[in-house]
């Protein structure tokens, strides 16, 4: 007779944005070191890292002690844990954060070609918070469809802090949004000149007139550098919302 195997693991999963692996091990490695009782998994995706904490039995220590260490999780890494439930997406949690704040979103969006508006759509009730979604590929529709000024794509490319900046602006007055992302870069093959490798991308952020602007070095081929923009879009387009969130 085959032996039924038995499930002896509690386990709780924190979900993480805005840090990568190595930054999140240097937080957390003296609470890893300590709970030898406990396992630690941590699965990496693009921009986002999932950690498990499993304890050896049900029992109701062991649970207890895995409720402590993501208490002692939330303390340490603050608004960069996004959820503590396994079945929950990061664009999820924005689309609530927007629904609470009562905020809409624009997206503006080059490189990206629709990625990032895809996610947020993929939300049910997303037409709630969702203005309108922009593929402005190229500098022509950059100007006509948002605004981006010529000179401006002149002076500092359609891959700038300066062009990004104007995206993020432009949608937000165009649509009425209360917050927009913009994303624009080098997902490859080619890419601007030697100062400008693939893996150059810049992500704005509209939020209530406030735009903020992040550059990124991404690495990879052309799939994946455009997977971890839209996850820092959406990681960027979070932490704006959180800075000026109200209860």
């Amino acid at each position: 007779m085959k032996k039924e195997v038995q499930k002896d693991f509690y386990t709780k999963t924190v979900k993480v944005c805005g840090m990568d692996r190595q930054e999140l091990e240097e937080k957390i490695q003296d609470l890893l070191s300590t709970q030898e009782h406990l396992t630690f998994t941590f699965t990496s995706l693009s921009g986002e890292i999932d950690i498990q904490i499993s304890a050896k039995t049900e029992k109701e220590e062991d649970k207890r002690s895995v409720k402590e260490v993501i208490r002692e999780l939330k303390i340490r890494l603050g608004s960069c844990i996004f959820t503590t439930s396994s079945k929950v997406t990061l664009e999820e949690t924005i689309v609530e954060l927007l629904k609470e704040q009562k905020m809409t979103v624009t997206t503006v969006e080059s490189c990206t070609g629709g990625m990032l508006s895809a996610r947020l759509t993929d939300v049910a009730g997303a037409s709630l918070v969702f203005k309108s979604g922009f593929v402005t590929y190229s500098n022509k529709a950059k100007r006509k469809f948002i605004g981006v000024k010529k000179m401006t794509l002149k002076k500092h490319t359609a891959v700038s802090e300066q062009t990004a900046y104007e995206m993020a602006r432009g949608g937000a007055v165009l649509t009425g949004a209360d917050t927009c992302v913009s994303v624009t870069g080098y997902a490859g093959p080619d890419s601007g000149e030697e100062e400008q490798p693939v893996g150059l991308v810049y992500i704005g952020c509209s939020v209530k007139g406030k735009v903020e602007v992040e550059k990124f070095y991404f690495k990879g081929d052309r799939k994946a550098i455009r997977e971890q923009a839209v996850v820092s879009a959406l990681t960027l387009l979070r932490s704006c919302i959180l800075k000026n969130y109200r209860m």
